[in-house]
């Protein structure tokens, strides 16, 4: 008898590790081997303070990713510079974004939509993109901004611009007298800073009173009147705050104009003969 039991417990010592590896030619498939099957093989989830280095996928646009993925997200102001993958329109703003730098991207277009719930912008910089056409109305919601730069783009014409501007930069563009309205800037009381450099402008633009620096070189103006700056109508007329023009790079000889800076503090920067 006591035979019988010792060869019982050596079989049963010897089968349980066999079971527990499992038979041979069989395929463990309980819950506990799926799951450490699919454990080894599954990729990870990064931590929350590590960054995700997943490729994107090839043919990937900017727009099919979180704003705040691809750009930097502080307090009140986005940084979208040289987003990767291509940045070609605007992205969906944080509601409480104040200051937006969307510069060197191939942002095409502006629409009327892309800033429409954004009314605590103050500053919006889309320097070196192709936009070559701005919506009707794209600006017209907001009335806190105060410094837009569209420099450096393939602008034909200006949309309307918002009325508390101070600083307006369209250097390096595609505009012609056409394509600026007569009154595009005059209306703009609080505009200290126009910069509308290296483009194909034929005349100079009315401008507001209270304009300190007029950046207008390398254009096609080819004639100024006493008007231009001054007030044929009033010989007492001044512009103490204009302190810098700069028509240099015109087909123009300012010296043919005498009268037309009478009542500025500085002559233009320009070609005298």
């Amino acid at each position: 008898m006591a035979s019988s039991v010792r060869e019982l417990v050596l079989t049963c010592m010897l089968l349980v590790p066999w079971l527990a590896a499992g038979a041979p030619g069989r395929q463990q498939s309980s819950f506990f081997g799926s799951h450490l099957t699919l454990t080894r093989t599954r990729r990870a989830p990064p931590l929350a303070d590590e960054a995700d280095d997943s490729p994107v996928p090839a043919g990937g646009d900017a727009l099919d990713l979180p704003t705040c993925l691809l750009c930097v997200c502080l307090t009140g102001s986005v940084y979208c510079e040289e987003v990767t993958p291509d940045m070609t329109a605007v992205p969906t703003l944080p509601k409480e974004t104040a200051y937006l730098y969307a510069r060197f991207n191939k942002i095409h277009k502006i629409r009327t939509g892309d800033f429409a719930d954004i009314v605590t912008l103050k500053r919006i910089d889309l320097t070196a993109n192709l936009i070559s056409e701005i919506e009707d109305g794209a600006f017209a919601n907001l009335p806190l901004l105060e410094e837009l730069s569209l420099a450096d783009n393939r602008l034909v014409r200006l949309p309307a611009l918002p009325a508390k501007l101070t600083s307006f930069n369209a250097n390096n563009n595609l505009l012609k007298t056409k394509g600026v309205k007569a009154t595009a800037f005059k209306k703009l009381t609080s505009l200290a800073n126009l910069y509308l450099a290296n483009n194909q402008i034929e005349a100079v633009p009315l401008i507001p009173e209270n304009l300190r620096t007029l950046h207008l070189q390398n254009n096609n103006i080819t004639d100024i009147n006493i008007n231009t700056f001054c007030k044929s109508d009033d010989t007492y007329y001044l512009r103490p705050s204009l302190s810098e023009v700069r028509l240099d790079g015109n087909p123009l000889v300012l010296s043919k104009y005498p009268d037309s800076f009478m009542c500025m503090k500085v002559l233009p920067i320009g070609r005298y003969r």
